[in-house]
């Protein structure tokens, strides 16, 4: 098991970034008109996600960080949500939206798991 630092360090921040990264590449296909629009949604929903995990590990408790990271949970369900509603629109195809989407549910498991780790640890001490 890898040593952990920085909030850089956790494997759900990494996996947060790389699915902001590909909701940033996905969303610049996206019409101009939308740039304010499901463009500004997507991104900062896939943005919130990792800068949640990064706030809710610089706070002084375990207790804070998860809440932080119930939080994140709650951008990744908004994320979801708006690539959902961009599908149904027609700003993008389903083999660009099921990949992410896959991702969005993996890392949501990922972050339940690591909810759970954390409460068990925080029980104990």
């Amino acid at each position: 098991m890898s040593e952990i630092n920085s909030y850089r360090d956790l494997k759900v921040w990494q996996h947060a970034m790389d699915i902001a990264e590909l909701c940033h590449a996905l969303t610049q296909d996206f019409p101009k008109h939308e740039l304010y629009g499901m463009v500004s949604q997507v991104r900062r929903a896939s943005a919130a996600i990792a800068a949640n995990i990064a706030e809710g590990y610089g706070r002084d408790s375990t207790g804070n960080f998860v809440y932080f990271l119930k939080v994140a949970q709650g951008s990744i369900k908004e994320l979801e949500t708006h690539l959902l509603l961009s599908l149904r629109v027609g700003l993008a195809q389903e083999q660009q939206v099921g990949p992410l989407l896959d991702q969005c549910d993996e890392l949501g498991k990922m972050m339940r798991s690591y909810i759970r780790s954390l409460q068990k640890s925080a029980d104990a001490a």
